[in-house]
């Protein structure tokens, strides 16, 4: 996820319009890629349908939080993430496909769109530093293009590897219901390098994984090291809030700073 400077509110104005059009483009090319891919793989109407309503899921719900903005800026980043979302789209339509019978999980088709995802996560935070601003919209709606994106991964990789890969996915969400026992574990965290580092990892881990030519073996050896990473960093991160909700200082556990 990328740090995005405020954007003004005139440039919020500039760039509604042209927002709009790539919020709403978001769905139409998910579900235009979900009905290639069920093409592609010779699915039955009926497992080519629910891949295509599932496509929509994700699109329609980054493309109303675009939408429902009304002074923050949507910026070249965001238009960035809201094609990788396409992107995690066509992936859940695939996820379908697969649980239906009708698309291997690691299959080069599913290969190629994931690591189009990663490669887009990588450009929409090269584009909001070369523009030098952003939004905290834009922020949340990478953050959680991230999670859906690893949850998807992460599923596509369990059917093939083991159900306990689908936990890197699942992280997140349960560190958000956790949130509804202990409020302040919605606090925003300080900046980590370690919490970004596991994250790279743990896109990492899923797109290898999701090679055909990667051997299971290697594949779960991947994802175990970085689902034990995983949990290293959320485990510091419900630590170091614990810590901030006593008054501690805003150290890291182990007494390194959150840099």
């Amino acid at each position: 996820m990328t740090q995005r400077l405020p954007a003004s509110a005139g440039s919020a104005d500039r760039g509604g319009a042209s927002g709009g059009v790539a919020a709403a483009a978001s769905p139409l090319l998910a579900v235009i890629g979900a009905g290639g891919l069920a093409v592609l793989a010779s699915a039955g109407p009926a497992a080519g349908a629910v891949g295509a309503a599932s496509s929509l899921v994700v699109p329609l719900i980054a493309a109303w939080s675009v939408i429902r903005r009304r002074r923050q800026a949507v910026t070249s980043a965001d238009r960035v993430t809201l094609l990788r979302v396409a992107l995690i789209g066509i992936l859940t339509s695939a996820l379908v496909l697969a649980i239906a019978g009708d698309l291997p999980s690691r299959t080069w088709i599913v290969l190629g769109l994931a690591s189009a995802a990663a490669l887009l996560d990588a450009v929409d935070g090269w584009a909001a530093r070369r523009a030098g601003r952003g939004t905290d919209a834009g922020a949340r709606l990478d953050a959680e293009s991230d999670a859906a994106a690893l949850l998807v991964l992460s599923t596509l990789l369990a059917m093939t590897v083991g159900w306990w890969v689908l936990l890197m996915g699942l992280m997140r969400y349960v560190f958000a219901a956790g949130s509804l026992l202990r409020p302040h574990w919605s606090r925003a965290l300080p900046y980590s390098s370690f919490r970004r580092a596991v994250a790279a990892l743990q896109a990492m881990a899923v797109v290898i994984g999701l090679a055909p030519i990667v051997p299971v073996p290697a594949a779960a050896a991947l994802s175990g090291a970085a689902l034990a990473a995983l949990l290293v960093s959320f485990g510091r991160d419900a630590l170091l809030l614990e810590r901030m909700r006593h008054g501690s200082d805003s150290r890291h556990p182990d007494g390194a700073d959150a840099s």
